[in-house]
């Protein structure tokens, strides 16, 4: 990653969260709340750029601008909202998963092959 990129990648959070700051307040406070829960629960997408968080604020300034409450647009269920958003995306929690299922094959092979 070179100078450039980072420099990119600042201009392009700070524009990004220039938009969440001029969401409804009910809306800003959904946001934040998603971006902390999706952040712990850790999509690999989120560390090559803005790409869901953008989607999610494209899908904010529509609810917003036609009037919506901001729990019509996610639901009551806001953790539901953001499970279903990254269903189809591998986050590091599957990474480790298969991390750990490789580690204990190639131990366990090793524990068999000495035990011949």
């Amino acid at each position: 990653m070179s100078i450039q990129d980072i420099i990119e990648g600042k201009k392009q959070w700070r524009s990004h969260m220039a938009r969440v700051k001029a969401l409804p307040g009910d809306y800003q406070i959904v946001y934040k709340e998603i971006q902390k829960y999706l952040f712990k629960v850790g999509p690999v997408e989120l560390t090559e750029g803005t790409g869901l968080l953008s989607g999610i604020v494209d899908l904010f300034e529509e609810g917003a601008a036609s009037g919506k409450d901001i729990l019509k647009v996610t639901g009551n269920d806001v953790a539901a909202f953001c499970d279903d958003l990254i269903k189809d995306l591998k986050t590091y929690a599957d990474l480790c998963q298969e991390s750990v299922g490789q580690e204990v094959a190639k131990s366990m092979k090793k524990h068999t092959d000495k035990a011949k």
